[in-house]
Order: structure tokens, then C-alpha cells, then sequence
């Protein structure tokens, strides 16, 4: 098994509030399990704790941007991505502000706190907003390098992170491009663009139907706004079926980007989704609320079938 991703996230941050004093972060009384807390307690003087107040938090990290500062705004993801909605709307992005999101416990990973912790519907909120760049790491060497590149970018910036350990993907060292996405397995019968805990649930899929003569390309999306287009258009016509894999409900996430990108470009690749299909998911085991709701490996198999059958 590789790394938490929230405790690869906590450690980058901390590592990079070392090299640049601008670096200031704020949390929403959940730095113990944000890892914010890590930054916190070797930089007190740039961590400032806001209480349960989101909104205000956000507010004030937008007002810390005007100064030079770059602020890196931290709670659950379903928090961030509601109750500080309306201030990254109207302050962050419209300001076109030096702020950073980082949305822990994303998708179900807070799983024994049930719906009211589940983020399942935060791409299609933050990438519908203007000047919002999302970004969805797969392992702990994409976690730190989205986490250093967020710093870097002048912007507003939004990382889905996740609660979870996910298995290591990427060697160290490893060279990745902003808005790009990486092809993690080759094949040539259809592509699966996953993201997060999905790109690993695909490739589990992937080796299981090559036993069944089926070839599939898995393609980590990474950057769901901006999409890669180029590659996934690409893709698309070179394996003529594609699946869209994420723990995100199927209307307006990475599945519909994908989606969006196959119309523009007139690619007419039969089109399978994996994803929450339109309910409230539960409280329950990680594993069992990911098979429950159709985002395990087997999800991906069937999917898969499908597509490939409609070529």
C-alpha cells in the first residue's frame, strides 16, 4: 500500500512553508486531520485557526491574497465547497485571487460520517467557476507535486484530496505538466480517464479483462480543469470507446469534462460512466460504500464490456 494522501499533503505544505515565507494557511478547526497542523506547528505565527466558520475563512484568505501573501485554505471538502462557496465565488474567484483550496476527506474517504461529510458533488461547483483551476492528485508523488505546483501558480487554485492511503503510481522524481494528464497503461480496445482512487481501481480492471483479451488504456486525468484535451480526443479515437471513472456523482464532474471535450472535438467514441448515480451515499466501510455504489474495480469491468460492446 502506498501513502495516506492527506499526510503526503500535510508534509509538502510544511516543506514548502520553509522556502517561502508568503505561505500563510488556515483551517476550519480540523487541522488534526487536515495535517494542516503539521505547517501549524512549525510556522504558529502563518497558521491561523478560524473556527467553524468557512465562509469568514475564506473571506479572510481572499483578503491575505491583496497583501502578497499565498493563502492555503483547509477543511473537509464538502465544507469548503458549500458553506465557503459564496466567499470563493465572490471574493476569490471573481478577484481572480492568489488563494488555494484544499478540499480534504473528498469523495466518500470520510466514510463512517455519512452524506453530510460525503463530497461527491464538488468538480462541478468549483470547475464551473470562472478563474478556478481543480486538480485531483492519484498518489503521494502526484499529492506533492499538485501541492507545490498550487504555490507556484499565481491564482485561484482548488486540490481534491483524499482521507484515504492510495497505492504509490508515480516513481520519485517523476515530471508532470500542468493541465496534463498522464497515460498510466497502454492499450487499445478502450480508455478509461479516472481520477483519485479511480485511477487505481482502473488499472486493477485493466489487468483483469486483458485476461478476458481485452486491452485497455487508463489515463489519469490529474487536471480536470483545465482537461487535456489534446490527449483525451486523442485517446478516444485511437481506442473508439471510452469510459469516465471518479468517486463524484456522474452529472458535471471529470466524466462530464471528458464528455464535453468528445463533443467540441466531434469524436463519436460510445461512452460509459462510473460514478454516483444521482443518490445520497451512507454511512459504511470505505471498501463497501466504493461497491456499493458501483466504483470498484469490477464497476470498471462492467463499464468497460459495455463500451466496448457499442463500438
Amino acid at each position: 500500500m502506498g501513502s495516506s494522501i492527506r499526510d503526503v499533503y500535510g508534509a509538502a505544505l510544511a516543506e514548502l512553508g520553509a522556502e517561502n515565507e508568503n505561505i500563510v494557511v488556515l483551517d476550519a478547526d480540523l487541522s488534526g486531520s487536515t495535517k494542516s497542523k503539521v505547517f501549524g506547528q512549525k510556522f504558529p505565527e502563518r497558521f491561523f485557526n478560524m473556527g467553524i466558520a468557512e465562509s469568514d475563512m475564506v473571506s479572510c484568505a481572499a483578503g491575505l491574497a491583496t497583501t502578497g501573501k499565498i493563502p492555503f485554505v483547509n477543511t473537509f471538502t464538502v465544507f469548503l465547497t458549500t458553506l465557503g462557496l459564496i466567499a470563493t465565488r465572490a471574493q476569490v474567484c471573481y478577484g481572480d485571487l492568489n488563494v488555494k483550496l484544499a478540499g480534504a476527506y473528498c469523495g466518500m474517504s470520510d466514510a463512517l460520517d455519512g452524506a453530510t461529510h460525503h463530497a461527491t458533488e464538488d468538480i462541478a461547483v468549483m470547475r464551473a467557476l470562472p478563474n478556478m483551476r481543480v486538480v485531483v492528485p492519484s498518489d503521494a508523488e502526484s499529492t506533492r507535486w499538485a501541492t507545490r505546483w498550487a504555490a507556484e501558480h499565481v491564482g485561484p487554485v482548488y486540490l481534491r484530496l483524499s482521507r484515504t492511503e492510495y497505492p504509490d503510481l508515480y516513481p520519485a522524481g517523476t515530471v508532470f505538466e500542468p493541465g496534463k494528464a498522464k497515460i498510466v497503461r497502454e492499450g487499445t480496445d478502450c480508455t478509461v480517464f479516472a481520477i483519485g482512487i479511480l485511477v487505481h481501481k482502473a488499472l486493477e480492471a485493466a489487468e483483469s479483462l486483458a485476461a478476458e483479451g481485452i486491452s485497455v488504456q487508463v489515463v489519469d486525468l490529474l487536471s480536470v480543469k483545465p482537461i487535456d484535451g489534446a490527449l483525451v480526443a486523442a485517446c478516444a479515437k485511437k481506442t473508439g470507446a471510452v469510459v469516465c471513472a471518479e468517486e463524484h456523482q456522474i452529472y458535471g464532474g471529470a466524466g462530464s469534462a471528458v464528455a464535453e471535450v468528445l463533443a467540441h472535438a466531434g469524436v463519436g467514441a460510445p461512452t460509459e460512466f462510473v460514478g454516483i448515480r444521482d443518490v445520497f451515499t451512507e454511512t459504511g466501510k470505505y471498501d463497501g460504500l466504493l461497491q456499493k455504489y458501483g466504483l470498484d474495480a469490477d464497476a470498471v469491468v462492467r463499464a468497460v464490456k459495455k463500451a466496448v460492446e457499442r463500438k
